[in-house]
């Protein structure tokens, strides 16, 4: 597994306090706002799609777009196991029940996951989102080999195996990724996740600027809609302004604890393009999130927020 961490290279500083007076003092009870509830749901029940089609960043009508308000899951540590209430996001991390609605969307794992799985969540009404390390050589991947050594940089620290690519050699990674997303599309996916493409704001052992991190991510995104697929803008949140028009969503972490979740509504939501939001219970910094501190501006502004485990490995906690 493999994520961006915007944390890796911002300052740690920011206190709880500093995270409430950003989401306007809620004040109200942890998971008030969307979290825990008593009600469990049905877990064999099908989640009701509210998710819809129009037409792509990339020009494609027939390209799904998922909705402003859409219950989506995250889970990326293992392969999804379709009976696992956990895995399939109707309970909570510890799993206790949720009142929530179950998931119309689901992101997971490009390589954990078979074509039979994709089916089984389309036949219940859901989409699936194809996460894919883009930016960073994953030294436990299938296609190791195909990287040349001229691409691979430092290391991506806090994710083992993990190592920054030279994104200014577009014609050396395109494909290797073309192939990456053609597996994603083999098997049934509807959208792709790229992951790791801030390598520009990172110590990737290149010097990659900023108008070399555009140029790669416009590539990715172009890719992704001339295979027929939708594509989110993962975390690389300095350049939402330049690169919302390219993306079809958004999908970001920690925007509330480094208040800088504005973006996210003047870039995409004011442009019609769903945000998905994550906070963590964070071991890493010790920072733990409550849910009164982010939701109910989360829930105004249309945000699809959850709390989420670290790992990804099941279980949410949504805002709504």
């Amino acid at each position: 597994m493999n994520r961006s961490w915007s944390a890796v290279v911002k300052s740690s500083i920011f206190a709880l306090a500093a995270v409430h007076v950003a989401c306007g003092d809620a004040g109200v009870d942890p998971g008030g706002a969307g979290g825990s509830r008593p009600e469990s749901p049905d877990s064999s029940s099908a989640p009701a799609s509210t998710s819809t089609s129009s037409t792509s960043a990339g020009g494609d009508p027939g390209i799904w777009i998922p909705a402003l308000e859409t219950s989506w899951h995250w889970m990326i540590d293992h392969p999804l196991d379709l009976d696992d209430p956990r895995d399939m996001g109707l309970v909570d991390p510890t799993g206790a029940p949720i009142e929530s609605p179950p998931p119309t969307v689901y992101d997971i794992d490009w390589e954990f996951t078979p074509a039979e799985t994709v089916a089984a969540l389309h036949a219940m009404g859901a989409k699936v989102i194809c996460y894919v390390d883009v930016g960073a050589f994953e030294d436990y991947r299938p296609d190791a080999g195909d990287f040349p050594e001229s691409v691979k940089g430092n290391p991506d620290y806090h994710w083992e195996g993990s190592f920054w690519l030279d994104i200014r050699q577009i014609e050396l990674l395109e494909p290797i990724m073309r192939a990456r997303f053609q597996v994603c599309k083999d098997k049934g996916f509807d959208a792709i996740e790229p992951d790791e493409v801030d390598g520009y704001a990172n110590d990737s052992g290149f010097p990659l600027t900023y108008e070399d991190q555009i140029a790669y991510n416009r590539f990715i995104a172009d890719l992704a809609h001339a295979m027929g697929m939708s594509v989110g803008l993962k975390g690389d949140i300095e350049q939402a302004e330049d690169l919302w028009p390219h993306f079809d969503w958004t999908l970001n972490e920690q925007c509330f604890e480094y208040e800088e979740c504005q973006i996210l509504v003047d870039a995409f939501l004011a442009n019609g393009k769903a945000v998905f939001e994550v906070e963590y219970d964070d071991p890493f910094s010790g920072y733990m999130t409550d849910r009164s501190l982010f939701c109910e501006q989360a829930n105004v502004w249309g945000f699809n927020s959850m709390e989420m485990p670290l790992d990804l490995d099941g279980g949410r906690w949504p805002c709504r």
